[in-house]
């Protein structure tokens, strides 16, 4: 543990020191500014809380169910929502479900003696990934009930390496870890762990939810008019330009490609790239002309989920960086799917392709490939996109179950 909270606190002053530069990383330090001060005049002695805490924005989308269930089940237990990243503090920190949203304070022993204090967690839940050692160990020291949610063990994990000794210690702090696959569950074992539980994955269950709401989205609405619409959501540069040809091959086809950054430079490469019109979605309204665009750029937050819902096929990107993007918000709607190489590490992409609902790509010949029969065949359409639905319907279920135990231990 020395070396770990050694780097805790390089780390502390390493972002300190980019924070001068980088715009991320000012964030991330603004915000933990006096934050025990904040945390002290916000919350109330006494309170039942339970704390849950996500890395960023995809996993607070595992975690939004349970805090949605756990309100639904007992409305007088308050949410306390930590996040570690600005990304996912800066556009959650306004989420009406959570009483409390704050950035987690660095893992250094002293600071979280002093976020116990305040905090007096009922019960901890720690979203897929953030094994915060200090953070384990004290929750352990003061009998706190403790859950990791939708998590995936792997053998070449730290936990499993000759010098991760100081991690298998701090999995002896959870109560129950809920993770995604029998895999997970047979390494866990061999290292003596007989609490673990398949649950799935949470997002199953918050994608379902988004698939019963039908948002209505105008714009997109008359964008798409009596043609069929290809969605492409969080697409990164090498996405972009295997989808530019894929567009440019098929004029017949409307297509809004949602950047996972709003990159001026990169979208102005798109609709120059595109040869049959590309249009910014916040530069539309309801009354635009479309009739001369094929490309409606999504450069806004917040309704790509939605969007999937007029789509006929689906394009996930991030799949050439360090990893797809989320692909069940596209499932859930009976998508066809499609993504780049670097997908392993994700279940769902990988359980998607076994049933044929999905596919990986390397290049925008493959791509084409792939969409052809999609677009032209209608029985091999239906066949994938039931696969996609079907797939999604089935693995939900999992909040409920980790809700019911953490109930269960409250009580």
């Amino acid at each position: 543990m020395g070396m770990y909270n050694i780097g805790m606190w390089l780390f502390e002053r390493s972002v300190g020191l980019a924070a001068l530069r980088n715009k991320k990383a000012k964030l991330w330090k603004d915000g933990r500014r006096n934050i025990f001060d904040r945390m002290s005049e916000s919350i109330k002695p006494n309170e039942d809380i339970v704390w849950v805490h996500c890395a960023s924005l995809g996993e607070f989308e595992q975690g939004r169910p349970i805090i949605e269930q756990i309100r639904k089940v007992d409305p007088s237990i308050k949410i306390l929502l930590t996040f570690f990243s600005p990304s996912g503090y800066e556009i959650r920190k306004n989420y009406e479900g959570a009483d409390y949203i704050f950035y987690l304070p660095i893992d250094r022993k002293s600071y979280v003696r002093r976020f116990m204090d305040i905090v007096k967690p009922k019960a901890a839940i720690f979203i897929k990934y953030e094994f915060w050692l200090n953070y384990l160990d004290e929750l352990g020291k003061r009998n706190v009930p403790t859950y990791v949610v939708s998590a995936i063990f792997r053998p070449k994990s730290v936990f499993f390496r000759p010098w991760g000794w100081a991690w298998r210690k701090a999995l002896k702090n959870f109560t129950t870890l809920f993770v995604q696959n029998e895999e997970s569950k047979r390494l866990l074992k061999g290292l003596g762990h007989d609490n673990v539980v398949i649950a799935g994955d949470t997002r199953f269950d918050r994608v379902a939810a988004i698939a019963k709401m039908r948002r209505h989205i105008p714009i997109v609405e008359k964008f798409k008019g009596s043609e069929r619409l290809f969605v492409a959501g969080s697409t990164w540069g090498p996405d972009e330009e295997i989808l530019i040809e894929l567009i440019n091959d098929n004029p017949d086809v409307r297509f809004v490609i949602a950047p996972h950054e709003m990159d001026e430079a990169r979208i102005k490469h798109i609709i120059d790239s595109v040869k049959g019109g590309a249009t910014r979605y916040t530069e539309s309204s309801e009354e635009s002309d479309f009739s001369n665009k094929q490309v409606l750029i999504l450069d806004t937050i917040g309704i790509l989920s939605a969007v999937y819902g007029y789509a006929t096929w689906s394009y996930i990107g991030g799949g050439f960086g360090v990893g797809i993007h989320n692909t069940l918000e596209a499932a859930t709607f009976g998508l066809p799917i499609a993504f780049g190489p670097k997908y392993k590490k994700f279940q769902e992409a990988c359980d998607m392709i076994e049933l044929h609902a999905a596919t990986s790509v390397k290049s925008a010949k493959e791509l084409k490939e792939w969409f052809a029969p999609l677009r032209d065949d209608k029985e091999h359409l239906e066949r994938t996109s039931h696969a996609a639905k079907e797939y999604a319907e089935h693995n939900c279920g999992a909040t409920a179950l980790v809700v019911r135990t953490v109930f269960k231990k409250l009580r």
